[in-house]
């Protein structure tokens, strides 16, 4: 399944980018699914139009808490809490994000040639696409898996204390929940997912993209080329047009290479508008590598070369914890594993040399194996 996960600024539309990329997948003849928060109608029956599925945050709160509340009915009526009725359970701040992250594992699930996700503005799109995998690592550290050597003994202590171990229902919804994000870390992750940014040329744009390339490439996510949003025509009999229109040409050259999508002179609304934009899915992008290089003999160093482009060196921040690295860009941050062969290392330095990030790690003499 091709998937193009497409985010931008607020207001530059990448909802309507979104519903563009689907319409052309539908119209090639693919099986296309468009997943968006966006209320607006914009197919109709005979458009040949995506199949649309429209997240509802707000229903997907509710019947989560309520679930939650049935499996733990006994440990919270030993608490004497009173459950909650449907009717008075209101949606709280960041349940979007998860909503988003259900309707990412059910489209997985699903027999789909291309997947279109219309997601939140850049930097929320980029948290919630690194969600899954730090709550995976949380969930490990607070119910690791090995704990449930245990299990055995769990029906003999219900006996003794004449009621199901709480225990028991945790560690299954732990590893209900660590299943499900585990799909939709694989989606996220796959080669054939990308992320397609979407900008409106201006005095913000070229801010806005580095901060998004260094975040995307902070995740290992890889970046389709740069939609253009809005660009309006350049040979314009009008006066002030034509400066508008230079502006915007400007700005442009900032943005490096991109897809330049027209003005139509109106909000894109229907299908037929969709069509006039021309937005087919083009091969995945290959999500940057992150190679470790042997320079033991020259230097005695390894090098662990990670591509985070747009990255400022003020902006990082790099922590050693254990065997893993934490890693900050910004506004981002990412917990990440160390490759085996570094961790017999320590950190002896790190650089940022055109957009790469070298961490250098010298071999630790009372771990690395000697040799004659």
């Amino acid at each position: 399944m091709r998937t193009i996960l497409v985010t931008g600024p607020g207001g530059a539309g990448r909802s309507t980018v979104a519903a563009a990329t689907a319409l052309a997948g539908a119209r090639q003849g693919q099986r296309t699914l468009l997943v968006t928060g966006d209320p607006t109608d914009r197919f109709a029956p005979g458009d040949g139009a995506p199949v649309v599925r429209r997240i509802d945050s707000g229903a997907y709160f509710r019947a989560e808490l309520l679930a939650f509340q049935e499996r733990a009915a006994t440990a919270l009526g030993l608490l004497g809490a009173a459950p909650f009725a449907e009717e008075e359970l209101t949606e709280l701040p960041g349940s979007d994000r998860f909503a988003l992250l259900r309707a990412l594992r059910d489209a997985a699930a699903g027999d789909w040639d291309l997947l279109v996700v219309d997601l939140p503005p850049v930097p929320g799109a980029i948290a919630v696409l690194a969600l899954p995998e730090q709550l995976r690592r949380y969930l490990r550290r607070l119910l690791p898996p090995e704990r449930q050597a245990a299990r055995a003994l769990r029906p003999m202590l219900a006996q003794l204390a004449g009621v199901p171990m709480p225990a028991e229902w945790l560690y299954e919804t732990a590893a209900r929940w660590d299943a499900e994000l585990a799909t939709v870390q694989a989606l996220v992750e796959a080669p054939t997912t990308s992320v397609r940014l979407v900008v409106e040329p201006g005095p913000a744009a070229a801010g806005t993209l580095r901060t998004a390339r260094a975040g995307l490439a902070l995740h290992g996510l890889a970046l389709d080329p740069v939609v253009a949003n809005r660009m309006l025509p350049a040979a314009s009999p009008d006066p002030w047009l034509a400066g508008l229109a230079a502006q915007q040409q400007d700005h442009l050259k900032a943005l490096g290479e991109v897809q330049e999508l027209p003005h139509l002179g109106r909000d894109p609304r229907t299908a037929g508008d969709l069509a006039l934009l021309e937005l087919p899915a083009a091969p995945p992008a290959q999500a940057p590598d992150w190679p470790v290089e042997d320079r033991r003999d020259p230097d005695g160093v390894l090098v662990w070369r990670i591509p985070l482009p747009g990255a400022a060196k003020p902006d990082l921040g790099l922590v050693r914890r254990g065997d893993e690295l934490v890693l900050t860009v910004g506004p981002f941050r990412r917990i990440v594993p160390l490759p085996s062969v570094l961790r017999r290392c320590t950190v002896s330095g790190a650089g940022l040399t055109d957009g790469v990030l070298g961490v250098r790690f010298a071999p630790d003499p009372d771990l690395w194996p000697r040799t004659r």
